[in-house]
């Protein structure tokens, strides 16, 4: 059973339409549903309506939250063990990026981004794991080993490379710190057999497809390693 953040954007939405077969999954939201069938959508035959359609087959259970608001993490643990009884992979993909092509110094644009690009891109993802930690994974170590529970951050190339007069200076910063909260998670959460990994992907879709970044997720999830950041850097094989 796969948990996961940011469904309602591209990543997010590819995710669903690719696995849905393969996990059941909660696809929380901010406004905007994936574009999946779930059980607040379904697809129609207009020549028979009452016929059944194999696309119906999804295992996607949408929720809409705002996990900047107070409560709303705790909210979506609740719901997910509510309605599934367990949590085997967490993905971490909700993102902000908020850019300032004309620097760090061109006003206070980019002052007023920092709190909110580190609340989303770094509070979010610790808040979502040690909320599950607490609830559900600590105390289950061999259970956990047995499931290979994992968590995936979604992260960027950004966090580990400078990419000149692009304006990524404090999401590049906050990606960066995902980056070595995943490595201190994956030490900690070690010791219940849960594993934590990070994906930084290029820039999806105009460097690298959406699709193989979704492919990078699962290629983490059925992986045995931990404390990694897998870098897909484009149409070759990641590092």
């Amino acid at each position: 059973m796969c948990l996961l953040t940011g469904a309602g954007g591209t990543l997010g939405t590819a995710f669903c339409r690719a696995f849905a077969a393969d996990y059941d999954i909660v696809a929380v939201c901010r406004r905007r549903r994936p574009d999946v069938p779930s059980q607040h959508e379904s697809y129609v035959d207009p020549v028979a309506p009452d016929a059944p359609l194999p696309e119906n087959d999804s295992r996607v259970f949408t929720v809409l939250a705002d996990l900047e608001h107070p409560g709303q993490v705790e909210r979506v643990v609740e719901l997910a063990l509510a309605r599934f009884g367990r949590v085997d992979l967490l993905v971490n993909n909700a993102a902000y990026a908020g850019l300032h092509p004309q620097g760090v110094i061109d006003g206070d644009a980019a002052l007023r981004d920092f709190d909110r690009h580190f609340a989303v891109n770094v509070g979010i993802p610790l808040r979502l794991a040690v909320r599950l930690g607490q609830e559900f994974w600590m105390h289950r170590d061999q259970d956990n080993r047995a499931h290979n529970r994992n968590v995936v951050n979604v992260s960027s190339l950004s966090g580990a490379r400078v990419y000149p007069h692009q304006g990524q200076s404090v999401y590049a910063a906050s990606k960066a710190a995902l980056n070595h909260l995943t490595r201190h998670l994956a030490a900690e959460f070690a010791v219940f057999g849960v594993r934590v990994n990070g994906l930084a992907p290029n820039s999806f879709p105009a460097v690298i497809s959406t699709d193989s970044v979704a492919e990078g997720i699962t290629r983490l999830d059925r992986d045995d390693v931990t404390g990694r950041i897998l870098a897909l850097e484009g149409p070759a094989e990641p590092h």
